[in-house]
Formats: structure tokens, sequence, C-alpha cells
């Protein structure tokens, strides 16, 4: 049977798939999760015409150079000025509080004199000097976040100067994570001399987690059909499943029979790619099942080229992924016909130009040299050798 193309099988995996529903979270909660519906300014902000500087609120018709200014109150931020400049007078006023009515310019007081309640003017100031304006920021009605758009701090900010206290954000995609193997052992454990400590489903919680979505960990479970049947029957309100690991008789085969004893037939299995190559897909109603390989960087890269995608499409994530380039450093071989996802390490010029360097070993197994990498080096099917100086794409390694 013919190994299916990465996007080929990418889309079938995506096909179908829409946001989940909308929730309302507390703002202080909110980081990094994903906007559900745009969101207005409910007012201008700042609300008032404000100060930008300390000194002194004047009307600049009255503000010559050597002109002398009866001072007649305080306006500081919480406490406005509540009258109107008349002729001649000044207020004093302090950073970000309320411009008096009639004052349309601060005197700074680095060119000002006060004394026994009268400041003259030392430098001549000009209409709307030092005054930020109302609605500077933003204007009541402008949209400032857009639905699918992930909230940063910078967001967060901006959300509480909107006055917002909760936002609508989509619901965090649930995503099972079962790890299948009897070779395997939970880290602090005692592995015995044929075993190995278990890093897939750690890693891939992480992930998940990084994505925006929320993991729930199945925990390890033994090489037989009964075990998996069960853990697939614990996940069943999941969002996704994600499965890592098979059986020793065939990669995924027992989860595979495990998934159609529970009445769940297999959309695809093998795909043109490297690492990565026995990965698993299937539908349950509206959960996407996921079969990962065992070995831990194929999962892992697995996870960066499909699940990322899926999550983002049941967040709701507008903005696509940019593609980016990086002249090799050091040459590659020609590929075969799997589209390879090679680890690399990035180098950035003094002009800031990037440049890439794959790690001389690829092998799927060593975690080490993916902790290391900071990209992906994707080569397409039967791409010819690569040299030095030739622009490649790269996919960021940023989880």
């Amino acid at each position: 049977m013919a190994l299916m193309p990465v996007e080929k099988a990418k889309a079938q995996i995506l096909a179908g798939v829409s946001p989940l529903p909308a929730e309302k979270v507390a703002i202080t909660s909110a980081h990094a999760r994903v906007v559900a519906k745009d969101l207005k300014a409910p007012r201008d902000q700042p609300p008032f015409a404000a100060s930008a500087m300390d000194g002194y609120a004047i009307n600049s018709a009255d503000g010559a150079a050597g002109a002398e200014l009866k001072i007649i109150g305080v306006s500081s931020a919480g406490h406005g000025f509540k009258e109107a400049l008349g002729p001649s007078q000044a207020v004093r006023i302090f950073t970000g509080a309320p411009v008096p009515t009639k004052a349309d310019a601060i005197l700074i007081q680095e060119n000002a004199t006060a004394a026994e309640g009268f400041v003259s003017v030392k430098v001549s100031v000009k209409p709307g000097q030092h005054i930020r304006p109302r609605g500077l920021d933003f204007r009541k009605g402008d949209i400032l976040l857009r639905a699918g758009q992930r909230l940063s701090a910078r967001d967060i900010g901006l959300a509480a100067a909107m006055n917002f206290s909760h936002l609508p954000v989509r619901k965090k995609p649930v995503v099972a994570i079962l790890a299948t193997g009897d070779e395997l052992v939970e880290p602090g454990g005692r592995p015995g001399a044929d075993q190995i400590s278990s890093s897939n489903n750690l890693a891939l919680a992480a992930f998940i987690e990084w994505a925006g979505g929320l993991p729930l960990l199945l925990g390890t479970v033994k090489d037989s059909v009964p075990s998996i049947r069960a853990a697939v029957r614990r996940a069943k309100n999941a969002d996704v499943l994600v499965t890592s690991g098979g059986a020793s008789v065939g990669e995924h085969d027992l989860v595979r029979k495990a998934l159609e004893a529970e009445g769940i037939p297999l959309a695809f299995w093998k795909i043109a790619m490297r690492p990565g190559k026995p990965l698993m897909f299937a539908r349950s109603k509206k959960q996407r099942i996921i079969g990962l390989p065992g070995n831990p960087v194929s999962a892992l890269v697995c996870a960066r080229v499909f699940i990322k995608p899926l999550l983002d499409r049941l967040l709701g994530i507008s903005r696509e992924e940019l593609t980016l380039f990086a002249a090799l450093a050091a040459p590659m071989r020609a590929n075969d016909e799997r589209q390879e996802y090679a680890r690399g390490e990035i180098r950035r010029g003094k002009d800031g130009s990037l440049s890439v360097i794959p790690f001389p070993s690829q092998d799927s197994s060593m975690l080490a040299v993916l902790a290391r990498a900071d990209c992906l080096i994707v080569r397409p099917p039967h791409a010819p050798p690569a040299e030095i100086g030739e622009k490649i794409e790269i996919v960021l390694l940023d989880f």
C-alpha cells in the first residue's frame, strides 16, 4: 500500500473540524487563552483629556513667556479639578490627571516658577502642548481584540484597560494521552534490565498545554487489547485521543485491534514522513484519534506537524503559521520518497540573517538531540542534495 503524503494526511485529520464552544473566564485566568468573539472598547481611553507631564494646566492664550498666572487649584490622578479655568489662571496638574475645562495646554514645571500662589511662564506654550486628548489610545466601539487571537500579557493589559473583568474564550480541547508498552515504567520507578522510563506521555502532556489544550493522562497500559480498550473507553469524552506506541508485534497493531474492537475503524495508517511513518488516524463521532509512533522523537515531531494544527482548528485560531526559511550551514544528502523533518539548530548572523545546521545524527530515539534542536528542517520527497547556502524551509521547535 502506498504511503499517504503528509499534506493529505493533515487534510484528513482537519476535515470537518470546527471550533469548540465559548466560555467566559476571569481576566486573571485568561492569559494564553483564545478569544472567541471580537471585543469592542466600551469607552474611550483615556476617557478625558489628560496631562502628559507634571506642571500647570493653562489656557495657551495666557501662556506667553513672562506671563504671571494665579494658581486656583490642583488636578491629580483620580482627583480632577472640577471648575473651569478663567483668564490668567492656572491649575497645578500631575501626569495622568484630567485637564480642567478651558485649559488647552500644559506648562511643564521645568519651564515655570511658582511662588506665593502664582506661577510665572518662562517658556511660551502652544495649544495642545503636553495634553493627551480623549480617546488617544482607543475610541469607544473600536475592535481591539479579535476572535481567534491568543491572549498575550500585552492583550491582558489592553483588556483590563477596556474595563473587562471576564473574557469570552474558546474552551480548551481535552486531549487524552495513552502510552502503551510492557517496557515502560513511570519516571522515578525502578526499571528492569529490559525496561525504560516512560517519557512520551509526559512530553506530550507538556506539548498539549503549550498548544492550548487540556491534557488528560490515562497512564501507561500494558500491551494487551483489553487494557487498551479499557483506556479508550475512559477517553470517550475527550475531544482528541492520542496514543503513543503499540506492541512488539508491530507498531500500533494492538491499538488498531483495540479500536476496531470498540467499533472504530482506521481512516489511514502509515504516511510518507520521516520520522513518523507509522502514524495512525481514526474518528469516533466527533473525537479525533491520532496514534503516534513509540519512538520519542517521532512522537513529538508528529505532534508538531499534526496535533498543533488540529488544536489550532479546535481553538478557532485564525492566524496561520508563517513559513520560515534559513540558509543551510552544512550540506544534506538527497531525500527518498518520504518528507523529512530533520532536527537542526538555528544560527543568526550579525546582519540578522538566519542559517541552520542539521545535527549529524537523526535517529528517532535520541531525545537529547531533539532537546538541543530549535527547529525542524523540512525536506520534500525526492529532494535532490542540498548545498551550503541553499534556502530551506524550517519549522520552529518553540514548545
